[in-house]
Parts: structure tokens; C-alpha cells; sequence
């Protein structure tokens, strides 16, 4: 968009200002704060397998939603269109409030909670064995899952009301938190071709690619001469959010590849090394996808879209241990 001319301004968490701006792009602080990333406790209360999404909306959301409106408003008044994410729940109130147009984005297939390719719901799986049963029964599941998560919405109807805006009709997770000018799903039509009860908005533009190889991010030399002196290596990586609760996962994968006979990556984000590693197994905090998983005889990883996409375009082997809500 700003090859073409426009002003482009990002608002969203202060701990992605650093790489926001590193990309020449306008920043503007959002509440709340993604104090997550540097929390490991609080990152794996965000991603416990049966409540974290809860947790997520009623103990961090909710709390700061007039904030986040605040933050947006602030930014927005100024402003021709807003694009948003699913998680700024404040953003559809901000532009009602201002009468303008504005875009949705959708990061996995799951997002359009679709009965006819229904999602597998992290804090329900044994639902998924009823699918098979056909499109009543899987709206049913579907109308389960705006039950349960209906009274988690109730800071955002209470937020209409003080605005004077119309009330909500559904469920604001679910049934009304997409645009209704556009919707763009940021996956590959591999994962996912559109349903009938998709929005009828929703163009499918494929997968957004960055791993900070735009501001110069590269491989340490220890990793450049490890992918270049030996076999290719399986790499293991729980992406950019599950890397903060790893859990054994790394002491499995070392494991793993010791039984495959096979040389190995781990890409352990801040966590400490593991001890006494082999020659064969290394161990480093962080290297671009796009510069490692071409060099990769396989991809061991937590199933995150983005980590997913990065796997998917180096064309190798992949095995997807699925972790929390991925």
C-alpha cells in the first residue's frame, strides 16, 4: 500500500514497535500491552489447551477494551480505512463510530467457523467425531461454541450502549466479527477454498510472508557452516508464541532425532540451551524461516499459520505437532 501511495500507520502492541519501524512504517501504541512475549507464565496461561482463549478475551481483552478503543479512536479520526485483525475487538465499535469503511483479515480457515468445513474446537475435540454426521449437526456444534463463548461479549455490548450504537445481533466472536465491506483470509487457497457460509465479502489473497528478512535479519555463521557441512537437518521450531511454553518439546525432538540417526536444528527462541548437545544437534535462539527450512530435510513444528506457511513454500516434509489453539 505504500508503494502505491498511501500513508500507511500501524496501531497495535508496543513490543512490535521495534519492527514496525524498522520497516519505516508510522507506529502508534494500542492497549493492551502484549506483556506475554516477555511472561512465560502469562503466555502459558494464554495457551493452556482448555481455557486459554477464555483467558485471553475475559482476564486481557475485556479489562482493556476502552483503552484499545481510546488508542484506536485517536488514530483512526485522522484516518481514510482501517484494517484490522481478529483480535482488536474494539476496531468494528471505532468504525461505526466514525461512519467509515473498514477490512477484516482472517489469519486461518478456522476463523469462518464454517459447517460445511467445520473447525476442530482446542477445548472440545471430541466433537470433531460428530461431523461426519452432516451440516445440521455441525451448525449445532457451531451454535455450541457461540453459547459458550456468548457471555465473554458482554464489556463489548455494554461498550455499544455507552456509544449509542446499535445493539449487537449474535455472537461478536463468531457471528459479527467480520466487515461487512471486506474480508481478506490471509491463507493459501491449498488450506482452505471458500464455503457457502463464508461472508460473501471475503477474498482469499494467500499467505503473508515476513520473518525479519526485510530488516536484515540472517543466520549466525555457526548456522550457516552447520547447514553447509552435513546431511540436511530436521529442523524443530514451536514459532513465535508456543516457543514461550515449550514444555518438553525440545528434550523430545533432541530424542527424536537421535533415534532417526539424524542431524537436527532447534530453534528455541529464549529458552536456555539444552546441556551437553551433540555435534550433530544445534541449538540457536532464532533464524529467519525463508534462510533455514530450504536447507531442511524435514520441518518439525507447532502448527502456527505462519510457521505452517514458511513450511509449506520450502516444499519439504512436515510434521505438525499441534499445540494449544494451533
Amino acid at each position: 500500500m505504500r508503494q502505491r501511495g498511501h500513508d500507511v500507520v500501524f496501531v497495535t502492541h508496543k513490543e512490535y514497535q521495534s519492527k514496525v519501524e524498522a520497516l519505516g512504517l508510522k507506529f502508534h501504541r494500542m492497549r493492551p500491552d502484549f506483556t506475554a512475549l516477555d511472561d512465560p507464565q502469562e503466555m502459558a496461561r494464554m495457551m493452556d489447551l482448555q481455557a486459554g482463549q477464555e483467558y485471553m478475551v475475559r482476564k486481557w481483552i475485556n479489562p482493556n477494551l476502552r483503552e484499545m478503543y481510546t488508542d484506536l479512536l485517536n488514530v483512526a479520526d485522522k484516518a481514510d480505512f482501517i484494517l484490522t485483525g481478529e483480535g482488536v475487538t474494539a476496531a468494528p465499535l471505532v468504525a461505526e463510530k466514525l461512519g467509515m469503511r473498514w477490512a477484516s483479515s482472517a489469519m486461518a480457515p478456522m476463523s469462518f467457523f464454517s459447517a460445511y468445513d467445520p473447525p476442530v474446537l482446542a477445548p472440545f475435540p471430541f466433537l470433531a467425531k460428530l461431523y461426519s454426521l452432516g451440516l445440521i449437526v455441525n451448525q449445532g456444534i457451531i451454535n455450541f461454541a457461540k453459547l459458550v463463548s456468548n457471555s465473554w461479549a458482554e464489556p463489548i455490548r455494554q461498550l455499544r450502549h455507552e456509544l449509542e450504537l446499535s445493539p449487537l445481533n449474535g455472537n461478536p466472536f463468531i457471528d459479527n466479527k467480520f466487515s461487512p465491506y471486506l474480508v481478506v483470509a490471509l491463507f493459501s487457497l491449498v488450506l482452505a477454498k471458500p464455503q457457502p457460509d463464508w461472508a460473501a465479502n471475503t477474498v482469499v489473497a494467500g499467505f503473508t510472508f515476513y520473518d525479519g528478512t526485510q530488516d536484515g535479519v540472517e543466520p549466525t555463521p555457526e548456522l550457516k557452516q552447520f547447514l553447509h557441512s552435513g546431511e540436511p537437518p530436521i529442523v524443530f521450531t514451536l514459532g513465535s508464541a508456543a516457543v514461550l511454553d515449550p514444555g518438553k518439546f525440545y528434550q523430545e525432538s533432541i530424542q527424536a532425532a537421535k533415534q532417526l540417526n539424524r542431524r537436527a536444528v532447534l530453534l528455541i527462541g529464549k529458552n536456555a540451551p539444552p546441556e551437553n548437545l551433540s555435534t550433530d544437534i544445534l541449538a540457536v535462539s532464532y533464524a529467519p524461516y525463508s534462510q533455514i527450512f530450504p536447507y531442511a530435510c524435514a520441518i518439525v513444528h507447532q502448527g502456527g499459520i505462519g510457521t505452517t506457511a514458511q513450511a509449506l513454500r520450502a516444499g519439504h516434509p512436515t510434521l505438525m505437532m499441534p499445540y494449544s489453539h494451533d
